[in-house]
């Protein structure tokens, strides 16, 4: 059986919102299955020495007008939120406790998340704002709180983003088909070409 195609993002990262919504239709195309993988960029900037795109002189002003342009291609809702970077700690924590219940409610809790953040300017990084999100899929917000904040899910997500940079795994998105790497929502193209030809 064809391996599953591991998708990593930053719910702070608006190529990985545009990533989102195409992975699962491409996967589905060539049989396979996608593990969605939630990290936290500021970890790995520490060891990169990467920063978030807007912060970056002359490439902040241009990231600013690409998003909005690759929002258009994408065929997505975009506003740049008025509260950029955010942490992106608690819909990570949030979604890996949901997705130890059921992995296919929590890919659509995270399509709801970052709709949320990048269409509506919902900051996620606080919980009452993940809370009621989760309320509007009929989760329970009082379950979800106390899943957050248990030592086993915060464990989980340190370990999560460590074995993501044990692959190698440096931004978002970030793809890896049959143990070959992509990076970016622009190489979502050549993640196709991979699955129809098996590499080149």
């Amino acid at each position: 059986m064809a391996q599953p195609i591991e998708f990593y993002f930053d719910f702070s990262s608006p190529y990985g919102y545009f990533a989102s919504a195409k992975i699962d239709e491409i996967a589905a195309r060539h049989d396979r299955t996608v593990e969605w993988r939630p990290i936290l960029l500021g970890a790995i900037f520490k060891l990169t020495g990467g920063a978030p795109l807007p912060n970056i002189p002359l490439k902040g002003e241009y990231s600013k007008h690409d998003f909005v342009r690759s929002a258009r291609l994408f065929n997505l809702p975009f506003r740049f939120p008025s509260t950029f970077p955010i942490s992106s700690l608690i819909p990570s924590r949030a979604f890996y406790w949901l997705q130890e219940r059921d992995p296919q409610q929590a890919k659509a809790f995270a399509a709801q998340l970052y709709h949320a953040f990048f269409a509506e300017d919902v900051d996620i990084s606080k919980l009452e704002n993940t809370l009621a999100i989760a309320t509007t899929m009929g989760l329970s917000a009082a379950d979800l709180e106390a899943g957050i904040n248990t030592p086993a899910i915060k464990e989980r997500l340190k370990d999560e983003v460590q074995a993501a940079i044990d692959k190698g795994v440096f931004g978002s998105p970030y793809f890896i088909v049959d143990s070959e790497p992509f990076h970016g929502s622009d190489r979502l193209d050549q993640v196709e070409k991979w699955l129809t030809t098996g590499g080149w």
